[in-house]
This record gives C-alpha cells, structure tokens and sequence, in this order.
C-alpha cells in the first residue's frame, strides 16, 4: 500500500491540509500526518517529528514558500517517490532539489487528484 504524508498538515478544520486528511482516509489512502502542533485529524495522529513514521511513498505538501526552505533536506531524507505541490506551494528551486535527487515533482491538487480518481 502507498503511504501519504501530508506535510504542513493543520488542526483546524477549515483549513485544506486538514481536509485533504479527511479525503484521503475516505478514499482508505494510508496516511499520516506532520505540523507543528501534535494532535489528531479524523483517524491520523499530526506528530511534529518525521523522525519515527515509516517509508512514505508520496507527499503532499501544504507549507507556503516562505517556510519550506528549512524542510529542504528532511523532505529529501524521507526519500519519497513523488511530492505533490498544491495551490500556493509552487516552488521552482524546490523542485530542482528533488529532481536532483531523482524525486517525481507535481503541481496539482491532492483534493482535485482524488475527486478525479487520478490520485
């Protein structure tokens, strides 16, 4: 099964990141969740260390430029297969650095991907 982890994840519920948890869970995508404060959205604990989840497959990632700079090499660490950069995460320097690391970009959203069925 593929593992997703929704980077930037948030607690409050109207907020996307927040959502996109809620549909993926309803689409049985194995998911978990990172942001900078713990708790829990639906069935997935938001844990504010990547440092314990296991192998992630896909990310998709809800942190605005101005903040993913110093998620850089932890986002490359966890080696994933592809990262998803949804509306207002566009990062063309970012995008380099995972290329560079044989990491798959996408400029998509995750909410649009699964009411699609592209996901």
């Amino acid at each position: 099964m593929c593992n997703t982890l929704v980077f930037g994840a948030s607690l409050k519920s109207n907020r996307y990141a927040n959502l996109v948890i809620h549909r993926l869970r309803e689409n049985e995508v194995s998911t978990f969740a990172f942001g900078i404060r713990a708790g829990s959205v639906a069935d997935v604990a938001v844990v504010t260390s990547v440092a314990d989840l296991p192998k992630i497959d896909i990310i998709t990632l809800y942190l605005g430029l101005q903040c993913q700079k110093e998620y850089y090499q932890t986002i490359v660490d966890l080696n994933p297969k592809k990262v998803i950069f949804n509306p207002g995460t566009e990062n063309p320097e970012f995008y380099t650095v995972l290329q560079n690391h044989h990491i798959e970009v996408e400029v998509a959203c995750t909410l649009v991907l699964l009411a699609t069925g592209q996901y």
